[in-house]
């Protein structure tokens, strides 16, 4: 590895500089999910990854320094692709019923997508505190997200203003969250748009919102 392919940050870690590097960091990720996926966190080794990669097993660490963080790249870039999917910008809609309603299929779309991942991630948590963390503040920033999405529709008259914003959020993302879980990780025999249908309604009476139509 030359040292034109990777620089370092203030922080100490190597980051990519050139495109070479940048594609060989990418296949380090995309070869952890893989291997991740299929042996489990305790079980997957770095020589694996690297090997998955198509890379020497020295560069792995010239771009993470254990298995601990490149599967926390995986996990960040799993935040990412579930926590933002801007479906106000690419839709236009505006009506909070079918925002409600489309955020959800897109979640249980990505949750189904990612099941392998995700049941991974909640292995992980059960004996590691740092992932313990990292699944606390992913639950969080889905929490906080919905929470402004009930504090808009308070100001704009459409759900009652002394409905608690934070605790409603986080009570409705949870319930999301772990049906999903129990659906598509651990095999609860529920249709995907049964589970949608049935969650959409729960969401919309316990904001006081009609059906969307």
């Amino acid at each position: 590895m030359s040292a034109q392919e990777v620089t370092e940050e203030q922080s100490g870690k190597l980051v990519p500089r050139s495109k070479r590097g940048m594609r060989t960091r990418g296949a380090l990720v995309t070869a952890a999910r893989e291997v991740f996926e299929r042996d489990g966190y305790l079980d997957a080794r770095i020589s694996d990854i690297s090997k998955a990669a198509g890379v020497a097993a020295g560069s792995f660490y010239t771009y993470f320094d254990s298995k601990e963080e490149v599967f926390a790249e995986v996990v960040e870039q799993l935040r990412e692709e579930m926590l933002h999917p801007h479906i106000r910008q690419r839709s236009g809609v505006d009506d909070p019923r079918l925002l409600i309603e489309a955020a959800n299929r897109e979640y249980l779309l990505a949750y189904q997508r990612n099941h392998r991942l995700m049941a991974v991630l909640e292995q992980v948590a059960q004996v590691d505190e740092q992932f313990r963390t990292i699944r606390f503040d992913r639950a969080k920033a889905f929490g906080e997200r919905n929470a402004a999405l009930i504090r808009s529709l308070q100001a704009a008259g459409s759900v009652e203003a002394d409905l608690d914003p934070w605790v409603t959020a986080l009570s409705l993302s949870t319930m999301t969250s772990r049906m999903a879980y129990m659906v598509f990780v651990q095999g609860e025999g529920i249709a995907f748009e049964r589970l949608l249908t049935g969650l959409n309604r729960i969401w919309f009476n316990t904001l006081g919102l009609s059906p969307a139509r």
